[in-house]
């Protein structure tokens, strides 16, 4: 698919300069983009690539260049200027998306559906996949092949499932949601509690996971359900690969999970947040809305002020780099 200049900036809503007749058919960063890719500026540091890339169209953030600078760009340069480069990029690479990607539909063979599940007309079903009795599905639900779907399970419209996700009995997905391949969701917590001769026993897990609307979960992640109530992840989370939710813990709305962050049982995470990662959350402890914690940080006790926390245990920011320096001071002087 080919777009020109004044395609894209009539789309976005952008103020375009340079080569109007510029048309581009692919994407690429800023540094290798030849003459038929679209590319992007959010950043001061990328503004020497102006001189010297090949690219055809490039959107940029307005607060970015003067006009001045506009008058002298490279002639053979679509500049499409917009309040954010990084988000009108993301608009565009989503109708591409949809393009390259259209939605399915039907139900392939073999697959295993129980009796009295009701398939929207607009559903895909794919090879291999099963669903188990009572599961209601809405309109518009993309169920890859090997998707594993157990009894009354609930899955809101347009939510897509990829291959291989897992979603035991009783658990609620909400909609327009995606679920990555892997992803399992309800499987039992870990609950065990030893016995008088120091044998570990089982603890029933019979509670459920209830995951909210507009909620994406990369691949391989896990979600536990409860031992009682519900494992809860807000609308609009967004849960990195192989990420750890165990048992009853509330995930805020429109917090990020980055890769390998673990969080145990029964912990409450606020809204707003960021977890990078490797980050770990000890257990029945609460963390405010609007906290950002760095790579590796262990969060051992709740967290009531937000801002953004380092280190182990988790301090503020600040203080932990300035720590940090102690140490390596310290380590000198040895």
């Amino acid at each position: 698919m080919e777009f020109s200049a004044q395609q894209i900036a009539a789309l976005l809503g952008g103020e375009l300069h340079g080569n109007t007749q510029a048309k581009v058919s692919d994407v690429a960063p800023i540094e290798s983009a030849q003459t038929h890719h679209l590319s992007f500026i959010t950043e001061d540091k990328y503004l020497p690539y102006l001189k010297t890339t090949h690219a055809g169209v490039v959107l940029m953030t307005r607060s970015l260049i003067s006009e001045e600078q506009l008058s002298i760009i490279n002639c053979q340069l679509a500049i499409i200027l917009v309040e954010n480069a990084r988000g009108a990029m993301g608009q565009l690479l989503s109708l591409v998306a949809k393009a390259m990607n259209p939605k399915k539909q039907g139900i392939e063979q073999p697959s295993f559906i129980s009796e009295g599940v009701t398939i929207p007309e607009d559903a895909y079903i794919g090879a291999f996949a099963y669903i188990g009795k009572n599961v209601r599905l809405g309109k518009g639900v993309q169920i890859y092949p090997n998707v594993y779907i157990g009894e009354n399970v609930t899955i809101g419209d347009n939510t897509i499932l990829y291959a291989g996700v897992k979603v035991y009995a009783h658990c609620v997905i909400g909609a327009h949601c995606i679920l990555h391949a892997g992803v399992v969701v309800g499987a039992d917590g870990f609950g065990f509690e030893p016995d008088a001769q120091g044998v570990n026993q089982k603890i029933p897990q019979i509670g459920n996971v209830i995951i909210e609307d507009d909620v994406e979960i990369g691949a391989n992640t896990t979600i536990d359900r409860a031992m009682m109530g519900s494992t809860i992840i807000r609308r609009n989370a967004k849960l990195d690969n192989l990420v750890q939710v165990a048992h009853n813990v509330e995930v805020g709305e429109s917090t990020f999970l980055c890769a390998q962050v673990g969080i145990a049982g029964s912990t409450k995470i606020g809204k707003h947040c960021i977890l990078a990662g490797q980050v770990g959350v000890a257990g029945h402890i609460e963390i405010a809305d609007n906290c950002i914690f760095g790579a590796q940080t262990g969060i051992p006790n709740s967290i009531r002020k937000p801002g953004m926390y380092m280190g182990y245990p988790a301090i503020d920011a600040a203080l932990w780099r300035r720590a940090v320096v102690k140490f390596k001071q310290a380590a000198k002087e040895k």
